[in-house]
């Protein structure tokens, strides 16, 4: 019986080829694709500065959480081992954990949740009965992980009902679009790799990683622009673009204005 350490130990094997471009890394480009992550935490910390100085908590360990799937979604595509597989899976699981816990607004808690810490150890019980399940059946894992974006849609959906800014509707539709390219690469490498195979293109999940931390690029600033209007009355959110508004590629932030409006 294979160790869980073993290469091409885990459930899961995606499309790309194994150790054609390498005889150290399996899956080449799904591996180097994970440099999305690393470069995603230090973009969202430092144009969105002026909130990290007001909540750097939830920016640090957010931004920590987003490099560690990055380190482990590495380390699994250059093995294909089942340890890798878990931590993957189990990091994004933490992640989204955190910032459900820093971020999810109070008005949508459940009616037995009282205050902010009480719903810490919610989703702390939650994470760590999903995380000993997530033992059971990897495989399901990624499924599972991926359904949560739905919530996050709804809630999205939600917010964007009670907001008038031109500015935050645009963002939210563009963060949608990104997501629907990185779900359907996700699927497409999943159930149509003969397909790709066949054509000699089997790099849609490499695609999905870097797709993904475009989505969120703009699913982060959204989420602070939402969490400064309930946390932080004091002040008033403004969603601004880099490198400039001209621009036809560019990347959402936050900044802080004073006196607090309405959205």
């Amino acid at each position: 019986m294979p160790s869980i350490f073993s290469y091409q130990s885990a459930e899961v094997d995606w499309c790309e080829g194994n150790f054609e471009r390498s005889a150290v890394i399996a899956e080449y480009y799904n591996t180097i694709s994970n440099v999305s992550f690393f470069l995603l935490a230090p973009a969202l910390l430092y144009l969105n500065r002026q909130y990290r100085q007001q909540r750097a908590l939830p920016m640090y360990f957010v931004s920590a959480l987003l490099i560690c799937v990055g380190i482990f979604s590495t380390y699994f595509h250059m093995t294909l081992s089942y340890v890798g597989q878990l931590l993957d899976e189990l990091s994004i699981l933490w992640a989204l954990a955190v910032a459900y816990s820093f971020w999810y607004p109070k008005v949508y808690f459940p009616r037995f949740i009282k205050s902010r810490k009480q719903f810490f150890w919610l989703s702390g019980v939650t994470t760590v009965v999903s995380t000993l399940m997530s033992f059971i059946k990897p495989a399901f894992n990624a499924y599972a992980l991926n359904c949560i974006a739905f919530h996050l849609l709804y809630l999205t959906w939600r917010e964007l009902k009670k907001c008038n800014d031109k500015r935050v509707h645009r963002m939210a539709k563009v963060m949608v679009v990104w997501w629907v390219l990185a779900i359907s690469s996700w699927l497409s490498d999943r159930w149509l790799c003969g397909l790709w195979q066949a054509i000699n293109f089997p790099y849609f999940h490499s695609f999905w990683h870097v797709l993904i931390a475009m989505s969120l690029l703009y699913c982060c600033p959204l989420v602070i622009y939402f969490d400064v209007n309930y946390e932080m009355p004091a002040f008033k959110p403004k969603l601004e673009y880099w490198p400039g508004d001209s621009w036809p590629i560019v990347v959402p932030y936050v900044t802080l204005e004073e006196p607090h409006k309405q959205c």
